[in-house]
């Protein structure tokens, strides 16, 4: 097996019986791991018999560990990042050391594990592979609004907390009153709870309960009609420009967030 410096470490987002046995090999075998925070990670290391040393490694410090990091491995030492819950660099610090890393040619790999966004997509319908995922969404009305509208004709996957998550649907429900929307919570946990129905129907259904748990969610996007943008004629244009039909799939695809095989089946026809 070859032999990394630097491991990316995903660990369970809920159930601690979703670690891998490589994650637990790993963790064991490093000298120093990097969490975000060390109570946290010792809960984990503790369940599986782990005694490797830990240092906090966190969004207000991650600048200030890199140095340390870096001089830990120039000292033939290896190293694990982890975060609390989940794969690191997925909405969790990581990303500054990883690009010094990689700056220096240090050698670094990243094992699978738990997510929460693959989890939830796994388990929700959905008509194709394309999704957008942002990450958590902004904290004023605003700003969510703009990226709501930004998305319109995609799948926009999401993280938000219980607190704010009724906030979020109202205003998805100002912005795109008759969508669909998906809502995850508890992920792997006992009470999992997995919703998918109009975003008014949603609002209605956490409506009077304490909601609690890290929130995955999803908007559905919606189907741009041909006939509004009127597709057809804007084929036959860019076909008289000598344009191939490849080229106008993408073009159109991107100009107006129709699929793009929808398209190039489309010029077939004509």
């Amino acid at each position: 097996m070859r032999d990394y410096d630097f491991y990316v470490v995903p660990t369970p987002i809920g159930n601690l019986a979703d670690i891998t046995i490589r994650a637990v090999d790993v963790l064991k075998a490093v000298d120093l791991i990097a969490c975000e925070d060390v109570r946290v990670t010792q809960k984990l290391l503790n369940h599986f018999d782990i005694k490797t040393k830990c240092i906090s490694y966190h969004k207000f410090n991650e600048k200030e560990r890199v140095s340390l990091l870096i001089n830990t491995l120039n000292e033939g030492k290896k190293i694990a990042l982890v975060s609390d819950a989940g794969t690191p660099l997925i909405c969790d610090p990581g990303s500054v050391i990883v690009q010094e890393l990689r700056k220096r040619g240090i050698k670094i790999t990243s094992l699978p594990g738990a997510n929460a966004v693959t989890t939830f997509l796994s388990q929700i319908p959905r008509c194709n592979e394309q999704f957008s995922f942002v990450g958590f969404l902004p904290k004023t009305s605003p700003l969510i609004e703009e990226i709501i509208n930004k998305y319109k004709y995609f799948d926009m996957v999401f993280y938000d907390s219980p607190n704010r998550i009724m906030k979020t649907l109202e205003i998805v429900q100002k912005v795109r009153p008759t969508c669909f929307v998906a809502i995850g919570r508890e992920l792997t946990k006992i009470f999992e709870d997995v919703v998918v129905d109009t975003v008014s129907n949603v609002i209605q259904y956490f409506k009077n309960s304490n909601v609690k748990g890290e929130i995955v969610g999803m908007i559905y996007g919606e189907t741009a009609m041909s006939h509004d943008i009127n597709l057809d004629d804007k084929i036959k244009l860019l076909l008289d420009k000598n344009f191939k039909a490849k080229e106008i799939s993408l073009i159109l695809s991107s100009l107006y967030k129709v699929n793009k095989n929808d398209v190039y089946k489309r010029i077939l026809n004509i």
